[in-house]
């Protein structure tokens, strides 16, 4: 069994992988460190956005309770 199981492209074998893989190193080689330099950025910005997104829902959380303990003393005080 020298083959990959993938059902579009039919039975294709390692020896046909290795030349298509060949081809787009051919094609692509020299863009690959830009696409990886790229690609890396994305994620280093992703995952800086949702650290943000999340302090901001952390704060959030925080003053939630303050706000509510204010409210409760300016109740108590005017009543």
């Amino acid at each position: 069994m020298n083959f990959v199981p993938l059902g579009f492209l039919g039975n294709i074998g390692w020896p046909e992988l290795l030349i298509i893989l060949v081809i787009v190193l051919l094609i692509f080689g020299n863009r690959l460190p830009g696409i990886g330099r790229s690609l890396g950025r994305s994620l280093t910005e992703f995952k800086s956005g949702l650290k943000e997104g999340k302090e901001e829902a952390e704060k959030k959380d925080a003053q939630a309770p303050q706000t509510a303990q204010t409210t409760e003393n300016k109740e108590q005080k005017a009543g």
